[in-house]
């Protein structure tokens, strides 16, 4: 939703931004268009991989473009470190990458095997596969139903226990097996695995966690009348999103540009089939 994130964030001329979830610097490089000539931007990516991507993207903006390996819940004390003041627009694009689910070496697709990994950030120490072979039983359907939305997830986190009985789950073939078993429906156009997975990726990755704390952190680091918009692709996201949003703009700190969430045109959907699930909220700071 690049379109209709951009409009809704609207960057000026020699204003100052925030991307908090740079990934290959597509947002990040339409921004520094926009603000040039003397605008800057902070670009912040979990993944190293993704900020290495986006500095090649964006050296051609030199110096107004600031990047950082860091979770965005350090953007505070980057952004200061960095010299910037407040920011006139926060953009934050939640979820997975293409690139992080193209590559099976990451361990978040099912579609090719690969290590059971996960990690935003290679420098943290817990995998999925840590979470999936020593959490107990009951903590790991909760974790499935919570982050995944899996009705199945005690049948699921049952079949995974026999499997790490065995042996432990190291691949995310072997763990897409155990999944694929213990389903009891299939979702038409959806694979068995899909919600494991995602539950995974948000609990290694402390994803629900990490958003509240920007949430919280956009009064203190937006300038007035900044743009804080979110693009968000799991209902747990969409619901904090909504929830801070709302509690901001009846304490009078936000208003809310979005009453409701905008979605995906059709066409992105049929160019991109991930699109589909996508969540877009924009307010903005009082």
């Amino acid at each position: 939703m690049a379109r209709e994130a951009l409009a809704l964030l609207d960057p000026k001329p020699n204003h100052d931004y925030l991307d908090a979830t740079t990934g290959g610097g597509g947002h990040s490089g339409a921004i520094l268009d926009a603000n040039s000539p003397d605008g800057r931007l902070l670009a912040i990516d979990a993944d190293g991989d993704a900020i290495a991507r986006a500095r090649q993207r964006l050296a051609r903006f030199g110096g107004r473009a600031v990047l950082a390996h860091a979770n965005f819940t350090d953007a505070p004390s980057i952004a200061r470190a960095a010299g910037f003041g407040r920011f006139d627009g926060i953009l934050a694009d939640l979820g997975l990458s293409s690139d992080q689910l193209a590559d099976p070496e990451r361990g978040f697709a099912f579609a090719s095997d690969g290590p059971l990994d996960m990690r935003f950030d290679l420098r943290q120490e817990r995998t999925a596969a840590d979470y999936v072979n020593d959490l107990p039983e009951k903590d790991l359907a909760d974790l499935i139903y919570r982050y995944g939305d899996e009705r199945d997830s005690r049948r699921i986190a049952r079949a995974i226990c026999r499997a790490r009985s065995d042996s432990p789950i190291t691949r995310t073939g072997e763990l897409a097996a155990a999944v694929l078993g213990a389903r009891r429906r299939q979702r038409r156009g959806i694979h068995p695995a899909t919600r494991t997975f995602q539950a995974l990726r948000i609990a290694v990755n402390r994803e629900l966690e990490s958003l509240e704390q920007l949430l919280a952190d956009v009064s203190s680091i937006g300038a007035r009348g900044a743009r804080v918009v979110v693009i968000s692709f799991h209902s747990a996201e969409d619901r904090l999103v909504k929830l801070a949003f709302r509690a901001g703009q009846t304490d009078g700190r936000l208003t809310i540009r979005t009453p409701k969430p905008l979605r995906p045109q059709a066409d992105e959907v049929a160019a991109n089939r991930r699109a589909r699930s996508a969540r877009l909220r924009c307010a903005v700071l009082n």
